[in-house]
């Protein structure tokens, strides 16, 4: 099993390739070389989604990729009449637009292996949304509806495609988050109903089960992995 995972370099991209390579041969893509370089892959793509897909949609056509898993994202905490149009563009360009232009390059092979495993990263603010972060949250919401309508799309080849929407991870990028807002790490823990962000680890493992057969029922699905954060107040 050929796995893809994009945004490795760090945080839960990392995460996710170090805990599947007892499952099958890991690819990694990121920005990044040097950090690519320290994971243990079969081998890896540098590019920027942001810029160009090109490159990657090559790569995934020649390694025949089974297990794609979209996981690099960009996040912007701006008001919406603050936000440029360069941001806008980048946003959207590396959490939806390039996630679907990977996925088409994937299908064919797919198809022709009659079995595949999509896997988006989303993220609780696409299900909830999320002030002075629009952008951000209506590019996760996309990632929603691609999957549901691609689930149905390619249930007979026995390709399964699901989403799975984390709230506040223990991340980098998660923790610099908190300081590009307007609240403090104590003001967002009591938020969250178990009082915690969620690890890497915990995603990862969703993932391994997800590309198993044991879940070759579970597509169109978006799963929220959030320490309960969606649930209310």
């Amino acid at each position: 099993m050929n796995i893809l995972v994009t945004g490795a370099s760090r945080g839960i991209g990392r995460v996710i390739a170090e805990e599947l390579k007892s499952v099958g041969s890991i690819y990694v893509t990121g920005r990044n070389e040097e950090r690519l370089k320290t994971i243990s892959a079969e081998t890896l793509c540098v590019c920027d989604l942001a810029q160009d897909t090109n490159v990657l949609k090559d790569f995934i056509c020649n390694n025949r990729i089974d297990v794609l898993i979209n996981n690099a994202g960009e996040y912007i905490y701006s008001s919406i009449d603050e936000i440029s149009d360069i941001d806008i563009e980048r946003i959207y360009k590396t959490n939806l637009i390039s996630p679907t232009e990977l996925i088409s390059a994937a299908i064919p092979h797919m198809k022709e292996n009659k079995w595949g495993r999509i896997i988006n990263i989303g993220s609780i603010s696409g299900v909830m949304g999320e002030a002075n972060a629009s952008i951000y949250s209506a590019s996760k919401a996309g990632l929603l509806g691609l999957t549901k309508a691609l689930a149905l799309e390619l249930a007979e080849y026995n390709i399964t495609v699901n989403t799975i929407n984390p709230g506040w991870v223990d991340t980098d990028l998660g923790n610099s988050s908190i300081n590009d807002s307007e609240f403090s790490k104590d003001e967002i823990l009591e938020c969250i109903p178990q009082r915690r962000f969620v690890e890497p680890v915990e995603i990862a493992g969703l993932i391994k089960y997800l590309i198993s057969d044991n879940a070759k029922g579970l597509t169109g699905q978006g799963i929220n992995v959030c320490a309960g954060l969606s649930v209310g107040i």
